[in-house]
């Protein structure tokens, strides 16, 4: 039975993911600073509910010495989460279940392999944005997916897709997180980097001017995909699968602005290691060219340079 949670990175889906647990169990949430404990959630339908949320520093945390949680979610960005994780090691029992949330391919084998207790790894549509230090809105419900990298937690994987379902989220236990992680990770590869640089929302993508270089980019995941065995999610096959996929996304998130874009206009570092890393890497494994993928992440590593130069 999980009966307390702690949710590591209050950003809009570890305040969604509160939000949603807060009725069902004890929660806390861990933050690098402090938040007001009265939070607002909008819904989809565009009711607010405001509710109050147990949010606590780490030295906080350390101060109050709550009793250590049955499972601990790491919702931060990919590049933060192993730092995150380590600030709260301490208080936690080596046998503590972890759920990450994170995009790309990164983070979750490098903390499987070195966390002793289980690591599930979590993969959502669930759509959410922060709108302050108070306030997150839930732009739109989506399939959850839970799972671990081994194939060894089946049991533990089934209890929590039960209760985040319960929660609102929807989710499912499934045997193949490590092919849905990849798919997901092709997807955000193919559309992200571009949208980001470029300064335009997912659908414009389909425009003449960015049309040709979005799909040689996807030709490139799609040849990686087929070296590692993954094949497109619905029954495609190959590079023709791959790009009609890609395509799909594009049409039916036409109005959103991608997540590393809000990056890049914050002033944030962007998750391209996560994302476009495991990718080179795989491709340099597998004897493959990926030219267009490592523009684009040098084109983004010179932006983040740019912002790191101004904040200094």
């Amino acid at each position: 039975m999980i009966t307390s949670h702690w949710i590591l990175g209050p950003g809009a889906i570890g305040r969604l993911l509160a939000h949603s647990l807060a009725p069902l169990a004890n929660l806390c949430v861990v933050s690098r600073r402090p938040l007001p404990i009265q939070q607002i959630l909008t819904t989809p339908e565009g009711e607010q509910k405001v509710q109050r949320l147990d949010i606590l520093t780490v030295e906080k945390l350390a101060e109050q010495a709550p009793v250590a949680p049955d499972a601990v979610h790491i919702t931060t960005k990919a590049m933060a989460a192993e730092a995150a994780l380590a600030s709260l090691a301490e208080r936690l029992p080596a046998t503590t279940p972890l759920v990450l949330w994170q995009n790309g391919f990164l983070t979750q084998p490098r903390i499987t392999r070195t966390w002793a207790g289980p690591v599930l790894c979590a993969t959502t549509t669930q759509g959410a944005y922060l709108t302050g230090d108070d306030g997150v809105v839930h732009a739109g419900h989506g399939p959850t997916f839970i799972g671990d990298l081994n194939n060894r937690h089946g049991a533990l994987a089934t209890l929590l897709a039960q209760q985040l379902t319960q929660a609102g989220f929807e989710t499912t236990a499934v045997v193949d997180i490590h092919q849905r992680l990849w798919q997901k990770l092709a997807v955000n590869a193919a559309i992200n980097p571009l949208v980001a640089l470029h300064g335009i929302h997912n659908g414009e993508l389909r425009n003449a001017s960015y049309q040709g270089q979005a799909n040689a980019v996807i030709k490139e995941v799609a040849a990686i995909m087929q070296a590692e065995g993954i094949q497109p999610p619905g029954g495609g096959q190959g590079e023709t699968g791959w790009l009609a996929l890609v395509w799909q996304v594009v049409e039916n998130t036409a109005g959103n602005k991608a997540s590393m874009l809000q990056d890049l206009e914050a002033g944030r570092p962007t998750e391209r290691k996560a994302i476009l890393g495991p990718l080179m890497q795989s491709a340099a494994q597998h004897g493959l060219t990926c030219k267009n993928l490592e523009q684009l992440d040098d084109q983004l590593a010179s932006e983040e340079g740019a912002i790191h130069q101004r904040v200094l």
